[in-house]
């Protein structure tokens, strides 16, 4: 099998995006979807190709920040998670990713609304509402199974529960390692998985592992504050991305 140059070097840059992602600066996610799509011409194999390096990066991750984890945010959104694969594993066969883009971006934008209004008018319960979790778990699992793109729902998730840095990362760790690695025999049944992505992943993964390490370094000088602004300005861009295509 042969890589052309360019798509290794968009392959390597969407690898080491994804080691600082998991360890420092959530929400780069929709950048990394842009830069493997168009590493690969075929969509559905540049999503296939991105899965086993965001469990790279969730390793190292859950690696250095296990202990932060707070799982009664992580343990009400799993079986809502669970619904929104399997309705994302029937549209995947039958309907282009495409179409379910703008669909997605609208969502998260409507959860930065949300986070923004909820701030404004301290709506302090809303965080803890059983259907605030099922809501979240719904649309990030099917977000997730789409396009590998439910990192800025679930950072929306994490920002109304008020975590601190360590905490925020260490959750998100967990959760999109449990995730992630149930995805994968969806993804090998569905043909997204092959013998040339995991190729292409074994040439590029040593990047996502520096940045990981980098990451780590570089999450204690960033200010709470600034990390809080970073995240949710980034879900909006993400989204915006989404919606314009």
């Amino acid at each position: 099998m042969h890589f052309e140059w360019h798509q290794l070097a968009l392959g390597a840059a969407a690898a080491f995006l994804v080691g600082l992602s998991k360890t420092a600066v959530p929400g780069l996610g929709i950048l990394i979807v842009v830069l493997m799509a168009t590493a690969f011409e075929d969509a559905k194999l540049s999503v296939g190709a991105l899965l086993p390096l965001l469990i790279c990066g969730d390793l190292f991750a859950v690696g250095y920040y296990r202990r932060h984890a707070q799982w009664k945010r992580i343990w009400p959104l799993l079986p809502w998670v669970a619904v929104g694969m399997g309705l994302a594993a029937f549209f995947l066969h039958w309907i282009p990713n495409h179409a379910f883009r703008p669909f997605l971006g609208g969502m998260v934008l409507l959860l930065v609304l949300v986070e923004l209004a909820r701030r404004k008018w301290q709506w302090t319960r809303m965080p803890g509402h059983p259907l605030f979790a099922a809501a979240i778990g719904a649309m990030a699992g099917f977000a997730t199974t789409i396009g590998n793109a439910a990192g800025s729902i679930m950072v929306l998730y994490l920002l109304s529960h008020g975590l601190d840095k360590q905490r925020f990362i260490g959750t998100l760790a967990w959760y999109f390692l449990i995730v992630n690695l149930a995805k994968v025999p969806l993804f090998a049944g569905l043909g997204m998985i092959t013998a040339e992505t995991l190729l292409f992943d074994g040439i590029v993964c040593a990047f996502t592992a520096l940045a990981a390490i980098v990451g780590t370094r570089l999450l204690p000088r960033i200010p709470q504050r600034l990390f809080n602004t970073a995240v949710l300005a980034l879900a909006a861009l993400a989204a915006l991305k989404l919606v314009l295509g």
